[in-house]
Order: structure tokens, then C-alpha cells, then sequence
């Protein structure tokens, strides 16, 4: 069976994406790979096996066009608000909360932040589905 280990992003400016990984998710380099056109960072916490890899290719200067077939990527967390409240201190510009529950039941509570290169993050409360 397979087994998911990484997705990849691209982004224009490594220190600034490894900083905004850790404040938000606590993701450290596992790995940095450099080539003479790009570099892979790999990033990574104690709650999963699954990494996040962020490339960087050394002769792009304008931010990437996200165009319109990427979605998000999800994350899950214990205290919702709590975190919530965190990523306003530290100035990330979380969305609102929301409880989604479109049949009346609810079925997920979640926020949406950006990182520096405009990809959407989902954080969920942990629950359900969503563990």
C-alpha cells in the first residue's frame, strides 16, 4: 500500500517560508538538498511522518502565480482557538473561525491563514474525521 510522505510547494524566499512554517506549525528543517538551480528544504514536527517540501528555484525573482487548480493544504490541531489566538499574536493574519454545518450537525471547525507565498493552510480542530 502506498504511503504519503511529502507534498511540495514552490516559494521565492526560503527564510522567510521556514520561518512562517515554524511560528504557525512548529515545522523544523528535517533536510536541505541544494542543487546548482534549486534547493529542497524539507520540513517536519514530531506529530506525523509527513513532510512538507518547500523548492526554491534560485533564478525566480517574481512570486509564483498560484493559479486556479491549487486548493489548500490541512492541518489539524487540539485547541482551535486557542491556536487561533496564537497566530494572531504572532501577527499571521488568521481567517475567522468557522463552524461548518451546512445540515445543522457540525462537521468541522476550522480557520484558513496564508503563508508568505499566498498558499491557503487549513487548520481543523481535531475531531472526527479530521484526527
Amino acid at each position: 500500500m502506498a504511503k504519503q510522505i511529502h507534498s511540495m510547494i514552490r516559494v521565492l524566499d526560503e527564510e522567510r517560508s521556514v520561518k512562517f512554517y515554524d511560528a504557525a506549525f512548529g515545522l523544523k528543517v528535517a533536510d536541505r538538498l541544494d542543487f546548482p538551480d534549486f534547493t529542497l528544504v524539507y520540513l517536519s514536527n514530531a506529530e506525523t511522518e509527513f513532510e512538507l517540501e518547500l523548492t526554491i528555484n534560485k533564478a525566480t525573482t517574481e512570486p509564483y502565480e498560484l493559479g486556479n487548480g491549487y486548493g489548500h493544504l490541512a492541518v489539524s490541531v487540539e485547541d482551535l482557538d486557542g491556536e487561533h489566538a496564537r497566530f494572531e499574536a504572532a501577527g499571521l493574519a488568521p481567517r475567522n473561525l468557522v463552524e461548518f454545518a451546512p445540515d445543522g450537525a457540525l462537521v468541522a471547525r476550522f480557520f484558513f491563514v496564508a503563508d508568505p507565498d499566498g498558499y491557503q493552510i487549513e487548520v481543523l480542530e481535531r475531531g472526527g474525521r479530521f484526527k
